[in-house]
């Protein structure tokens, strides 16, 4: 029967990949700021000339250069809106702040221009050179007077944002380390540990000796990866490797792990525990024997990492609260912008864990 996926796993599309865009509410500052210029820059550079309020033409000119005013607003709001979606300030600082630029005066210069022209036909006046370089350089200069406000109000949101995010990580991150300190810790755990150790020293010391180092390994490991957000899958893979051998040394041939074309894993990165968290809740929630031994296959698939195992029904089963898989998710779409997608049918589970491009010459 193919795979479904399930409706109570985290679902991929839930999540925001990106940053939310900064969005700010800006229309009474667009209304107040194209009225102000629209009003205040006619009368200081003479565009009336001899009209008065008293004549209809003037009101015209008037409700025109309110109009001509909002346009150049709007249309610079567009275009700066549109550079913000291809261009970073701190990826490409002076190319975005030359085309900003650009487009600023290219599309105020001439509007403002031929607008200007138009009015001085219309109302029966000479067209007065020296006044429309004056308007069109008075309106360059508020535009770009504007645009570098809307980029501060717009930088100034994104560092909250930013600062936002970085917490929100720190916290999961934290608590991703508390789960796996806490599973390692489980008096369950320890116990069976201890009583595994306590009778190899007895009857195979040198596999007692082994499984003390491999413990120290996975606490070492744990320990390491507390300030790393990511790590190469390799050197995920060799401590899980570590981590299936301290299980092979509790439960024998009853866990078995299959890693499957992974021999070069340098290139990728994933959050540290995500493939341990994975091989321990297919061990946690499934039954474990020597005749029916769980399988954990491991595999990469294009972009994702693909951990699946058999079903295999406990007949005391633990509750649980699915708090490992659902912080394992959370952490994928901070770190990677992905989630998991997470699949099963009854008698398969599977979890296609998020891998990240490693840059070349970058250090996690």
């Amino acid at each position: 029967m193919p795979l479904k996926p399930d409706t109570a796993a985290p679902n991929p599309d839930a999540g925001a990949p990106k940053p939310a865009p900064v969005v700010i509410d800006d229309r009474a500052t667009m209304a107040l700021g194209s009225t102000a210029f629209g009003v205040s820059i006619p009368l200081l550079t003479g565009l009336y000339g001899p009209l008065t309020p008293a004549q209809p033409l003037w009101w015209l000119g008037f409700a025109s250069f309110i109009a001509l005013a909002s346009f150049i607003w709007l249309g610079n709001r567009w275009l700066m809106l549109k550079q913000r979606e291809h261009y970073d300030w701190f990826a490409n600082p002076w190319r975005k702040l030359l085309l900003l630029v650009t487009a600023n005066v290219l599309y105020t210069a001439p509007l403002t221009a031929g607008a200007l022209w138009l009015w001085f036909v219309v109302s029966g006046q000479a067209v007065d050179a020296q006044a429309i370089r004056v308007v069109v350089l008075a309106n360059v200069i508020c535009v770009l007077f504007v645009t570098h406000a809307y980029e501060t109000v717009f930088l100034i949101r994104e560092r909250e944002g930013d600062l936002t995010r970085v917490e929100r990580l720190e916290r999961l991150r934290s608590q991703a380390e508390l789960e796996a300190l806490k599973a390692q810790v489980d008096p369950h755990f320890l116990f069976n540990s201890l009583n595994t150790l306590g009778h190899l020293i007895v009857r195979e010391p040198l596999r007692g000796r082994e499984f003390c180092d491999l413990l120290a390994e996975v606490y070492r490991y744990v320990l390491a990866s507390r300030e790393r957000d990511l790590v190469p899958l390799a050197e995920e893979l060799a401590f899980v490797r570590n981590y299936h051998r301290l299980l092979a040394l509790r439960f024998g041939g009853a866990v078995r792990l299959e890693l499957d074309g992974l021999a070069a894993a340098a290139d990728v990165l994933v959050p540290p525990l995500a493939v341990q968290t994975l091989l321990e809740n297919a061990v946690k929630h499934n039954r474990v024997a020597d005749d029916e031994p769980l399988t954990v296959q491991v595999q990469r698939e294009g972009a994702s990492l693909c951990v699946a195992n058999p079903v295999l029904e406990r007949s005391s089963a633990r509750p649980t609260s699915g708090l490992g898989l659902r912080n394992l998710d959370e952490r994928c779409r901070q770190l990677t912008g992905r989630a998991l997608e997470v699949v099963r049918d009854g008698t398969r589970f599977e979890v296609r864990l998020p891998l990240v491009e490693r840059l070349q010459g970058a250090v996690p």
